[in-house]
């Protein structure tokens, strides 16, 4: 895993630009804190920032190669879980190595089969390839869109890094942000390609961007398609746990120490064991597992979403496989500590509006299993492709002309819009952006021909959830990770999984009558009865009220002072009539997302100098 930034300008010699090169590397030192690197060629400059996981000594970037006077040069981010077979493919073809590393193997692979050697790329990876053959860029991010990917197209070239930050660290890219950009950053939609900054372009999960003299080109090189599904309900499940085995297997492969997240769910679960086996399969063993819970809360209060609290299950899971289990105990004083609040800020470059507690705290969950690990394997994408959401079983979610996740009972969970100012509100007209955006994610999902309307309609459903939703999910799980220099890998976002699992019919993913009924039969045989019968629970909230107060404390001192920037999108008496009721006996997510909204947007306008055009 790393940070990678560039800049291509055909109008200038960019080997005189090395200090603002330098700069937009620097941003990044958290994603890369083992080495840093730069490479330049009149036209171009790539930087990178790295740690290291496979080959300590060897994977070293920007990584060049030279063929028959022709120089290749490769800033790469993420990992390649089939490098081997391709290195053996491309060794077949004469190519010779010099390193252990899956970034040679992609270095190669360009070499020998030019843009489509893509194609071939399992893993979860963003990478730039400068051609002097060409004198072309290459912008390529994975199929899921895992690790992230910007750019911002200038009068001569672009300008592109993992973050928005590098970016930002460049002259030629404007702290501004409109209409449209307000709307991403507030609502729940994620649209792919958009980035909430003026002039920001984010590289598509599956998409190729070609930058060259004649301006840049963009190619779908991946996409979901629609394919009749002829397994039975056995072999489906049947294949379903051969991929999960050898997903993990692959993800497993590390010079460096692995763990897994462990939340005591279904998803999170069933990494943990299939690591675990395999682990101990190679006398590797035991499995490395990590939890979150929150200490100095008189107890659990189920919520509306949350039935029981993760501990026990996690405990459980972790007796079953016999893991070295470890569990990160949090208070609502670490999660509002300014300095966690302002190192989630400078990770993110955004305000975290949704799931405001979330953030800080898996933040800190990420930098205890740090101190442990340099990789660990997570759950994300799983219940987006089994169908694991409540709103995949609400038939009023299902029926629904707007994204599920933002249907009556869900909205309130992603609420946080309670503060702002109402004609802010009328200008932004959330409401239409949000059908505009509905509407073109409708067009693009594919149909396959004579399928029944409730088949049609889930399989439009999961792509929504593909595309959009878990977005969001991995965009915090890479920022958060990152910050503190951990790689997470997400084995449920394996392509070659998600094609097949988006293809099999509800009636068949539902087939017990339960979320997830697939993955429960494919992995119940690795499971404790109490995990196999647990109910979808999501990422932990504190629950603790002392943790509301100190967001109000907090919010009062922004009302305070006149020249807080988050004042004139604010309806300020509205804040002080909710600050001035009691705070409850327990605090919970969807109550405090008004006051989280208001405090990390304020953080934001005010760190990142950002200008509001309306």
């Amino acid at each position: 895993m790393c940070g990678i930034t560039g800049w291509v300008d055909f109008a200038r010699d960019l080997t005189a630009e090395l200090a603002t090169a330098r700069a937009m590397t620097a941003t990044m030192n958290c994603r890369g804190p083992d080495a840093e690197g730069l490479w330049s060629d009149r036209d171009v400059v790539l930087g990178h920032r790295r740690l290291a996981v496979v080959d300590l000594a060897g994977g070293v970037q920007p990584m060049v190669a030279e063929e028959d006077g022709r120089t290749v040069a490769l800033t790469f981010c993420g990992e390649v879980y089939n490098f081997r077979e391709l290195r053996a493919e491309l060794v077949s073809h004469g190519h010779r190595f010099r390193t252990r590393s899956d970034t040679e193997v992609v270095l190669r692979a360009y070499l020998r089969w030019g843009p489509s050697f893509v194609d071939r790329l399992n893993g979860m990876f963003a990478l730039a390839i400068w051609d002097t053959a060409t004198r072309e860029l290459l912008l390529v991010r994975d199929r899921m869109g895992v690790k992230p990917l910007y750019y911002h197209v200038t009068a001569h070239g672009v300008v592109f890094g993992s973050e928005p930050k590098a970016l930002l660290a460049n002259p030629l890219v404007p702290r501004r942000v409109d209409r449209e950009g307000l709307c991403e950053a507030l609502d729940m939609v994620k649209t792919p390609e958009h980035a909430v900054f003026t002039g920001l372009k984010e590289v598509r999960p599956g998409q190729l961007v070609r930058v060259g003299r004649g301006g840049v080109e963009k190619r779908q090189y991946w996409r979901l398609e629609a394919k009749p599904h002829t397994d039975d309900l056995p072999s489906t499940i049947a294949h379903i746990r051969g991929l999960l085995e050898d997903i993990v297997d692959r993800q497993l492969i590390a010079d460096v120490p692995v763990c897994t997240l462990l939340s005591g769910g279904l998803d999170s679960s069933a990494v943990t064991a299939l690591a675990g086996k395999r682990l101990s399969e190679q006398g590797r063993g035991p499995v490395r597992s990590f939890s979150v819970d929150f200490a100095g809360q008189d107890g659990f209060e189920p919520d509306a979403v949350r039935r029981a609290a993760d501990t026990p299950f996690a405990l459980d899971l972790a007796a079953h496989v016999g893991a070295r289990h470890e569990q990160v105990l949090l208070s609502g004083g670490d999660l509002v500590d300014p300095a966690v609040r302002a190192a989630v800020l400078a990770a993110t470059d955004l305000p975290p509006a949704f799931w405001g507690d979330m953030w800080p705290s898996l933040y800190l969950l990420f930098r205890a299993v740090r101190q442990r690990s340099t990789v660990a394997l997570s759950g994300e994408s799983a219940d987006e492709l089994f169908g694991g959401y409540r709103w995949f079983h609400n038939p009023r979610a299902v029926s629904a002309e707007t994204f599920p996740w933002l249907t009556k009972g869900s909205a309130r969970y992603f609420g946080g819009l309670t503060f702002l100012d109402r004609d802010l509100l009328t200008k932004l007209d959330i409401p239409g952006y949000r059908a505009e955006r509905y509407a073109e994610a409708l067009a693009e999902a594919p149909e396959l021909p004579g399928e029944p309307p409730e088949e049609r309609r889930m399989r439009t459903l999961t792509y929504l959830n593909l595309t959009r939703f878990v977005q969001t999910l991995l965009d915090r799980k890479d920022r958060m990770s990152m910050a503190v220099g951990l790689e997470v890998r997400v084995p449920f976002c394996d392509h070659r999984l998600v094609e097949y699992v988006f293809n099999v019919p509800w009636s068949m993913k539902s087939f017990d009558g339960r979320e997830k009924s697939l993955l429960r039969a494919a992995t119940a045989d690795l499971l404790p009865r109490s995990v196999l019968d647990r109910v979808k629970s999501p990422y932990p909230a504190i629950q603790d009220p002392g943790y509301e107060r100190a967001l109000r404390t907090e919010l009062a001192g922004v009302l305070d002072d006149p020249d807080a920037p988050v004042l004139p999108l604010l309806d300020t008496g509205r804040v002080r009539t909710a600050l001035a009721t009691p705070v409850s006996a327990v605090s919970r997510p969807y109550d405090r997302g008004g006051l989280e909204m208001a405090l990390w947007l304020n953080a934001w306008l005010t760190r990142y100098g950002v200008t509001v055009d309306l």
